[in-house]
């Protein structure tokens, strides 16, 4: 489980979203067989479409938009697509593990087996920064990282996002 984190002083920012909150059992996927960075976008716009009630269409759209800015791989085999979506209330997450890895362009030249998607609310500038950080951080960590890729299934891998390191420590 995450340790609660402390409530946040006076006037300062409101703590980061933990991974577990942004995530459903019907938003994580394990083995997920893609064979294109193309197919694997439609396939996290779908995840986050599962249980949202958001049109899947609209989601690749934005993901892909935001990908046409700039590969969201950060190296190690990890990519973190992500955007922005006026409709939506909360920020989203959707994670995969994928059979085998796909080009994604990443700065390392590394293809992709963990990816995690991200939607937040388009005012919400500063929280998908913040989200953006946290995931960066927590996938750079080489044990969690090798942890995920180690799950059996899909309730393992979403239990072990759910043990995503917390910042400044375990």
């Amino acid at each position: 489980m995450i340790p609660a984190e402390p409530e946040p002083a006076a006037g300062a920012p409101p703590p980061v979203q933990p991974l577990a909150e942004l995530l459903t059992p019907a938003r994580v996927a394990w083995h997920l067989e893609v064979a294109s960075k193309k197919r694997l976008l439609e396939a996290m716009a779908e995840l986050l479409a599962a249980d949202s009630g958001l049109p899947a269409k609209s989601i690749f759209q934005i993901l892909t938009e935001r990908e046409r800015l700039g590969s969201t791989a950060i190296g190690e085999g990890v990519a973190l697509p992500h955007g922005r979506l006026a409709e939506l209330e909360q920020p989203l997450g959707a994670c995969a593990s994928l059979a085998a890895p796909v080009d994604f362009d990443a700065p390392d030249g590394r293809p992709v087996d963990l990816v995690f998607a991200l939607l937040v609310p388009e005012a919400a500038t500063q929280a998908h920064l913040d989200i953006l950080a946290r995931l960066a951080r927590c996938f750079h960590d080489d044990t969690w990282r090798e942890a995920l890729r180690r799950a059996p299934d899909a309730a393992g891998l979403l239990e072990r996002l759910r043990q995503a390191p917390v910042p400044g420590g375990r």
